[in-house]
């Protein structure tokens, strides 16, 4: 009888040990999976500010007033465009695209 009480005690304590092994386990790996939530939350509010960023830096106006400040780039008027024309391109037009 004192072999199988020793047995059942044996079996209770692994079992025990087991049981706070998992425990441990399971709020080391909810407290790695909060974590990382908290990180995707904080990526995502970096994304989100980065693309709007993004988007005040594409805008028209100011793509327009960068070209005209720094590269001193003008619009273009009639006065200022030369048309020039390829000779070859021209008699294919004329002819129909046959050489």
């Amino acid at each position: 009888m004192t072999r199988w009480s020793l047995l059942l005690v044996l079996a209770v304590v692994a079992s025990a040990l087991l049981l706070v092994h998992t425990a441990y386990e399971s709020r080391r790996l909810f407290t790695e999976l909060e974590r990382a939530r908290s990180q995707h939350r904080q990526l995502e509010r970096d994304h989100q500010r980065l693309e709007a960023e993004r988007r005040a830096q594409a805008t028209h106006l100011r793509i327009e007033r960068m070209a005209r400040d720094r590269l001193a780039m003008r619009a273009a008027t009639p006065a200022l465009i030369h048309v020039v024309a390829d000779p070859a391109a021209v008699a294919a037009s004329v002819s129909g695209g046959r050489p």
